[in-house]
């Protein structure tokens, strides 16, 4: 029972949340741990098929694994088309909650695939409760809340980020940096 309670315990050290201080694709937390961090952006790609246009993001991305428990917690300042991305490298079922984090935000689960297996939208701010997707994720993007449905993200969608968002781009292994699926 113990053992099943510190691995529940540790998916749920994962939260959401953001942070951009520009530059390069690395970078540690600029804010002490009471405060939000800022994290370093990556370009960021979603295909929506033939019928819509690709869309371009810049977001901030969560490399390492203290990055991303912080996440977006204690951000009040997520502008529309900002967000955080949370690269699993390998792919993993990652547990998310909202604990500390004042915004509602949209979480976007990225198959290995490339496509987007589950949009949580409007997760509720403060909210201990998880928020999963059910099946391996190569990541997972978090927008303010609305976003998901004002860049009309739909199950099925395919997001890639880091330089495999230029064109041409041959599918490659996947890394925390760049994704590139097939």
């Amino acid at each position: 029972m113990r053992t099943i309670f510190a691995v529940l315990a540790s998916c749920l050290a994962m939260s959401c949340s953001p942070g951009a201080n520009g530059g390069g694709n690395r970078a540690e937390p600029v804010a002490d741990d009471a405060g939000p961090q800022r994290l370093a952006t990556v370009p960021l790609l979603i295909r929506h098929g033939e019928l819509a246009p690709d869309r371009r993001l810049a977001v901030e991305i969560a490399l390492t694994l203290q990055q991303q428990e912080k996440g977006l917690m204690h951000r009040t300042d997520l502008r529309a088309g900002e967000g955080m991305l949370f690269p699993m490298v390998p792919a993993r079922m990652p547990s998310f909650w909202m604990k500390d984090t004042p915004l509602a935000l949209d979480l976007i689960f990225i198959r290995t695939d490339g496509t987007i297996a589950r949009i949580v939208a409007g997760a509720k701010p403060n909210d201990p409760t998880p928020l999963f997707a059910e099946v391996p994720v190569a990541g997972v993007l978090e927008l303010r809340g609305g976003e998901a449905r004002r860049l009309a993200l739909d199950e099925g969608d395919t997001i890639s980020w880091g330089t495999c968002t230029q064109e041409p781009q041959a599918p490659s292994t996947v890394t925390a940096e760049n994704f590139c699926p097939g």
